[in-house]
């Protein structure tokens, strides 16, 4: 059995040990732990006993967002409950590489990850300090010091490949992450030392940042790496 989390039930008057593999997910840049990824995945994937430890990495505020405090929370709540995998969203992905680089290693599901874009974090940001974007875990706009996005230009956690098996999902049509930075971020993986087997990466053909249209295949690689199972590099899927 994979590593677990244990929780506790009341059954008939009792409490009762019952060993719930638990996966860990971090969630992207201004969304939650409850977001609508959160949501669906969860419901898929708790009729086959895994559970979601996606804990809130707006930290120490979305106004004052800090890489390295993220990374830090997302390390606490992987020690606090370890993990039978780790799956990063978006700027989670970036998140979960510099976990797993810090010596958290369990397998890996990389979601749309904001891989290969370091510059783009400050060219297309307007001028001025804070500033205003919108965040979906609020849904609405929200101030965000300029700080963060600087320091994310500075961040190279992408740089080496991960030492774990590792999938890599990634819609064609992403609008926020270019699909083309993302795969050459995996080739240039690939080009040195060989990923550790059962790595493999995802296209879906018509699968857009969110890829909440596609909740059903992230549950079934989340699965697949929470088993330890191993896949086909460069399987494609279509819509």
């Amino acid at each position: 059995m994979p590593p677990a989390a244990h929780r506790s039930l009341a059954t008939l008057g009792m409490t009762q040990l019952v060993l719930v593999p638990s996966i860990l997910y971090l969630h992207g840049f201004a969304s939650g732990p409850n977001s609508t990824k959160v949501r669906g995945l969860r419901g898929l994937l708790r009729p086959d006993g895994i559970e979601l430890n996606a804990p809130d990495l707006n930290v120490p505020s979305f106004e004052k967002l800090d890489f390295e405090a993220i990374v830090e929370r997302a390390l606490e709540a992987g020690r606090l409950i370890p993990p039978a995998a780790i799956v990063g969203s978006s700027l989670g992905g970036l998140v979960a590489l510099e976990v797993i680089r810090q010596g958290l290693r369990k397998p890996l599901v990389l979601i749309a990850p904001a891989l290969g874009v370091a510059d783009q974090w400050i060219t297309r940001l307007p001028e001025g300090d804070p500033i205003e974007v919108f965040n979906h875990a609020r849904d609405a706009q929200a101030p965000i010091h300029r700080a963060f996005f600087e320091q994310m230009t500075r961040v190279i956690s992408d740089r080496n490949k991960p030492e774990v098996p590792v999938t890599l999902i990634m819609g064609r049509k992403d609008e926020n992450v270019p699909f083309d930075r993302v795969a050459a971020v995996w080739r240039r993986w690939q080009n040195g030392d060989e990923l550790a087997p059962g790595s493999r990466f995802v296209e879906i053909a018509e699968g857009d940042h969110g890829l909440t249209a596609f909740a059903d295949v992230l549950a079934r690689e989340i699965r697949r790496a929470a088993s330890g199972a191993s896949g086909i590099l460069g399987q494609s899927l279509e819509s």
